[in-house]
Order: C-alpha cells, then structure tokens, then sequence
C-alpha cells in the first residue's frame, strides 16, 4: 500500500496527541498541513517562520522519532513556510527549509540580516527577532526602590516583589493590580518587569498598554496575519498589559488575548495585568476572560495616606538633590491628597516657580503655587459636620461629647473635635465652646493644645487626626 503525505502525517499525530498536552496539540500541530511526499523526505507547511522556529525549539525530537517510525532511519522532515498568505490576485508566498537548518537572506532596504528561523514580524518593529532581541519596552525608572510602601499599597508591592522574584511559580498568576489615577499601577508594573530582567535576564519579559495592543492586533487583522500576532506574544516569558479596561471595546482582541493567556499560563508564564477597577466591575470584557483574571491574585492600590505622601515626597527631593524646609514638605503632603501623579505634580510646579522667580522656596509660594492643585471648598463646614464625623470615627455617641463625663475615649473625641472646628469653621472659641455642653473658651484652647502635642508624641494619634482632616477636606469639596 503506497503512502501518502496525509496518511503518514495522520498516523504521526496519533502518536504526538497522546503525548502532547491537549491545548499544546491544538496550538503547535493542528494547524499544520502535510504538503509533499517524496521517497523518505515528508513536507509540512507551517503558517509563519516563528511556527517554524517553535516547532525546531521544542518538538524536533519529537516530530523526529514519530516520523523515523512510520518512514524507517532514513526519513527526514522539511518545513513550507507561508512568507505570505496571498490574496486572490496573488498566490501564497512560501520558503522550503530543511528541518534543523538555518538559511540567512539580507533584506537590503532593512539593512540587518534576517534569519529564516525568526518568529513572526515582531509587532514593536525590532530588527532580529530572536527571543533575546525582543525589547521589553520598560521604563529603567520604575523600580521597587522608587516605589514607596505604605499600607495604600503594600499588598499589592510585596506581591509584586514575590512575582518578579519567582515569575510564573507563584499562586499570584495573573497578578491584577487595580486602583485609581495617578496610584502607581504602571510603576509598580513595570518595577516588575524591570527586576525580572535583572534577576532572571535569560526571561522575556514585554511591556504592552492595552491601547498599542489592539492597535496591533488591528493591524495584523488586517494583513491576515492574527496568527503571527497571537504567536508572537506567546513567545514571552513575562507579559504586562496595562489598563486592560480597554479592551472592553475590542471584542475580537479579547478572542486573541484569550488564547494568549490559555497558552502562557499553561505553559508557566507570568502575566501582570493593570486596570482601574476590579476584575469583577470590568464591563465589557468576556467572563471566560474574567474567570481567568481571577485565578491569581487581585491587589489594589489605594489613596496614599499623609505619612507616605511625606516619604514620597522626601524620596523625589533626595533623588533629584533638592532641598525644602519640613513646613512646606507637610504642606503639600497635608493639601495634595488625591494621587502620587498629582503630589509630584505640585512639587515640580513649585520647583519651576522658584527657579523662574529666583526665589526661596518658602510656605508663601507654596500656598500661591498649590492654588492650581487644590479646589476651594464650595460648601461651608459647621461644627455639627464634625462633630458627626468625630463620633461617627471613634464610634462615640453624640450625647457623651456634650456631657461631663472623664472617660478617656469621650474626653480624646471631645478634644480632636474641639481641635477640628477651631481649623476649619471661622467660630469664636466661645461659639465652638458652646456647642460642647457649655464649656468656656479656655477648654477649647486647652483641647487645641493638647492635640497639638499629642500629634507630635503619638504616630497613631496623628494618623487619626489627618485621616479626619482629609476627611473633613473632602466634605467641603
């Protein structure tokens, strides 16, 4: 009986499917085609020269005994590569290399030799598409060390700290990290990407926002060429995709994306995605992706409190050699409580004032310069307001502010409230000494007095006090 290509290719994946995993099988040789059968030499045609170099890379062993097998010692195995897929004016382009060799050509408008055994057309345009040659597209910036820790965002840092030290072998994959504007999704992101590379640098490690993604993707619909896409990007070792709320718009991507994902976390890859909500508030996007999203770890970045605003600042002045009084550091951490984008923001706007101005930097231009960042309150603060606030914070019942009672709770919720109202309403100290059962305006000054101390002696008495400035900020807003 007298073989033929397809016969002798069916009876050799017989053989591979049942050593190959399934997803494995469906991605590296289903879509392959046997072509051609001359004496012992079978022909199959492979869609792309990364499918080519893939194959040599991780199956030749196994591609080689199956057909040895079927064909005898003597058999030897060719590759068809489609160089182009043609349209209907044209017919296909294709290249014949032998299995286990590697032929080179020069393209003479690139100027760089290209290698036949290249993955596909690399989409951020990168001559020589080894692995090694791919460009992570990171910022050297974005490091752990520039990262500050605070409780805003220590979940996710040390996280990310674990990932980059043992990328794909941790229970953190994917790792999602999610928060507001301006938090540091990117930076945290990217200090990943960026410690892998020095920790593990024979990993591929890629950078892609969500935006540059689809955009490639699009591009490469349109040659014909998703399957050179989807290949490429299952060719890394480390993949960060940022803000993947956008895909919420790309359908199509996201059918890309999944197969991405199925391949690279089978393999033991890892993926580090960001986003600016949850994965379960990301509408738009498959469940099937979301489900998969959710298989890792979900950390969120928070608004940073007054005490890491203060280090972040410290560390940005220390880095850049600059030089500022701790009255105007505590005031733009005290007055910039938004995000890190915009505390940084502020201080770069007063570092240009001072320099164009010729002038020391000083709490006068600090408080001309942060009227640009900070909204005046449009709604008027009373002491009722804070009062509210205070004991809904320290869960103390309204009735025990006002009355004479000496229990320590009472008395420190009375004293802060006392603290508050003289900061944000314009009452007279006998007004504000009113509204608390009567007392005189001398409690009100001790009170003053004595929160100020306290600030300044207990850590965790001064967070509660700032937490309940911001908070009391944000009600005037």
């Amino acid at each position: 009986m007298t073989k033929t290509c397809d016969k002798v290719w069916d009876t050799c994946l017989s053989i591979i499917k049942d050593i190959v995993e399934w997803q494995h099988f469906k991605t590296w040789f289903e879509p392959i085609t046997p072509v051609d059968l001359k004496e012992n030499v079978l022909t199959i045609q492979v869609p792309s020269q990364f499918f080519y170099e893939y194959l040599e890379e991780h199956y030749i062993g196994l591609l080689g005994k199956t057909l040895k097998r079927e064909l005898g010692k003597e058999a030897r195995l060719e590759y068809r590569i489609m160089m182009d897929s043609g349209n209907q004016a044209s017919k296909p382009i294709t290249m014949d290399v032998p299995a286990q060799g590697y032929k080179t050509y020069t393209n003479n408008e690139m100027d760089f030799p290209l290698v036949i055994n290249n993955p596909v057309k690399n989409p951020f345009v990168i001559p020589g598409l080894k692995k090694v040659q791919i460009d992570s597209q990171l910022n050297p910036v974005y490091t752990f060390d520039a990262f500050i820790e605070g409780d805003c965002n220590r979940v996710a840092r040390r996280a990310g700290k674990t990932v980059a030290e043992k990328p794909g072998a941790t229970s953190f994959n994917p790792l999602v990290i999610y928060g507001g504007v301006g938090l540091g999704k990117t930076h945290l992101a990217q200090s990943i990407g960026n410690e892998v590379k020095h920790t593990h640098p024979g990993k591929v490690v890629l950078y892609v926002s969500s935006e540059k993604f689809i955009n490639q993707f699009m591009d490469h619909s349109r040659n014909n060429a998703v399957n050179d896409f989807i290949h490429f990007y299952q060719l890394i070792d480390v993949l960060i995709i940022d803000d993947v709320q956008f895909f919420s718009r790309a359908e199509k991507t996201q059918d890309a994306f999944f197969a991405i994902f199925n391949h690279l976390h089978q393999s033991g890859k890892q993926l580090i995605l960001t986003s600016d909500k949850p994965p379960k508030d990301l509408d738009g996007v498959q469940e099937r992706l979301l489900s998969r999203f959710r298989w890792g770890l979900s950390a969120d970045l928070q608004v940073p409190d007054y005490e890491t605003r203060i280090e972040i600042l410290e560390r940005k002045m220390k880095n850049d050699g600059l030089d500022m009084s701790k009255e105007v550091v505590k005031y733009l951490a005290y007055n910039i409580s938004s995000n890190v984008r915009e505390l940084e923001g502020a201080l770069i706007s007063l570092l240009a004032q001072s320099s164009l101005n010729k002038r020391e930097i000083d709490l006068e231009l600090a408080k001309k310069v942060l009227r640009n960042f900070v909204k005046t309150s449009s709604k008027e603060i009373t002491i009722e307001t804070i009062q509210k606030m205070v004991c809904d914070f320290f869960n103390v019942p309204y009735d025990k502010l006002l009355e004479k009672t000496r229990k320590r709770e009472v008395v420190q919720a009375r004293q802060i409230t006392m603290y508050l109202a003289k900061m944000f309403t314009k009452n007279s100290l006998k007004t504000i000494g009113e509204h608390f059962g009567g007392r005189d305006h001398t409690t009100v000054i001790h009170s003053f007095q004595t929160v100020k101390d306290l600030m300044d002696t207990d850590l965790l008495y001064r967070e509660s006090v700032m937490e309940l400035q911001q908070k009391i900020q944000l009600a005037a807003m």
